[in-house]
């Protein structure tokens, strides 16, 4: 069974959804097939079906989630130190293009969201990444094409 590395907020994040999807979502859920059911012939009920597709994505989800947990390897970020990117890592860069600086956290797959600046351990920015110190230049290959950024800053908060 292959571990899955996510920080302590990603592992938190995904025990929320978890117990919500199970005590909340799974409630309702029953609660509406009830109320379809209570309307008649189920061959022709839309509300029915509906619900019972409902229930089979959340019970999907839940499994997931329960997999993504069980094989969960929780990395305390904040004890880690040094100059080399690492996972964990809040990496500042500079694009050698632009000049444009950018900062990415580099995070597990389940809780990678670029617009908040968490870039997945298996991205090719955090691929091209890892292993390199401050003042290093890397070259990342993104859909757009190949870019250049030098290193400016390594931290672990």
């Amino acid at each position: 069974m292959e571990k899955l590395p996510m920080t302590a907020a990603g592992y938190a994040a995904l025990e929320e959804e978890l117990k919500r999807r199970q005590q909340v979502d799974r409630q309702r859920i029953i609660a509406q097939i009830a109320e379809a059911r209570s309307h008649g012939d189920l061959s022709e009920n839309a509300e029915y079906h509906a619900a019972k597709e409902a229930q089979s994505l959340n019970e999907g989800r839940i499994a997931e989630l329960e997999d993504k947990i069980a094989r969960a390897d929780v990395i305390d970020v904040s004890k880690l130190s040094g100059k080399t990117v690492k996972f964990g890592a809040h990496v500042t860069l500079v694009d050698e293009d632009t000049e444009e600086e950018k900062q990415y956290q580099i995070v597990g797959e389940s809780e990678a969201d670029v617009k908040s600046g968490k870039v997945s351990i298996t991205s090719p920015v955090a691929r091209a990444l890892i292993g390199k110190t401050i003042g290093d230049t890397v070259e990342v290959n993104t859909p757009g094409g190949g870019k250049s950024y030098e290193i400016l800053k390594v931290a672990f908060k």
